[in-house]
């Protein structure tokens, strides 16, 4: 339950204060100029993706945050031996176990993310649920806030149409972000990857189920539309 008060979470009290070199990226090569993961697989589930991502983007930083103390284990494993049969790879991905709903940016600078993934999240059917759905207005904001203005993306993938339209209404509500569509969406290589890459979407691959997905720009400061008070109340 990613709002429950039952669970705690060690979180630094700001961005600054966690050295992700030791414990996350000690054998980077090529002195990488990142220091600080800039690709977050948010909810990583079993690594899939995360790792793919690893491979895709070798000059970035990528993590994935998972809630699940198990799962979030079964996933440092897994890249420990994934970097023990590749020597010299799979050095730039690691995970954290967090609950990103609450933290996210207690790890993460303003302005210092490129992409963030949400891969077939829990759809949370029930309306009294609805509060616990990863993307939301309060947290697109705290998207927005950790994105690069005019590069960062966001990228979300479901086989519930229900919550693919819930996130396209959510995303395009936002002043804050554009959808990215057509070819720019379908030559993504990203894309593909969220597509193929995750445990689960390879079980909705071959249960033949729909897949849906979206893919949104953090626009620039410029670019975000002034609010005044009665557009904020209308």
């Amino acid at each position: 339950n990613p709002v429950s008060h039952n669970d705690a979470f060690e979180y630094p009290r700001t961005p600054k204060d966690i050295d992700w070199t030791e414990q996350h990226y000690p054998n980077l090569e090529g002195g990488n100029a990142i220091q600080a993961p800039n690709v977050l697989d948010v909810g990583c589930g079993f690594g899939g993706l995360t790792l793919a991502l690893a491979t895709l983007l070798p000059k970035d930083l990528i993590l994935g945050m998972e809630i699940r103390a198990k799962v979030t284990e079964y996933v440092r494993l897994r890249i420990a031996a994934c970097r023990k049969e590749s020597p010299g790879k799979y050095q730039n991905c690691s995970v954290l176990r967090s609950n990103s709903m609450k933290y996210l940016v207690n790890f993460f600078a303003k302005s210092s993310i490129d992409k963030i993934f949400f891969c077939f999240p829990d759809p949370h059917f029930k309306k009294k649920n609805h509060g616990r759905r990863i993307i939301s207005n309060i947290l697109l904001t705290e998207y927005a806030y950790v994105l690069k203005p005019g590069v960062g993306k966001l990228y979300c993938i479901t086989d519930v149409k229900e919550l693919h339209e819930w996130h396209v209404a959510k995303c395009d509500a936002h002043p804050m972000f554009e959808r990215i569509t057509g070819k720019d969406l379908e030559e993504d290589p990203c894309v593909g990857a969220m597509k193929v890459e995750t445990e689960e979407g390879k079980k909705v691959e071959r249960a033949g189920s729909e897949k849906y997905y979206a893919l949104y720009r953090r626009i620039n400061n410029e670019e975000v539309p002034s609010v005044d008070a009665e557009k904020f109340f209308s």
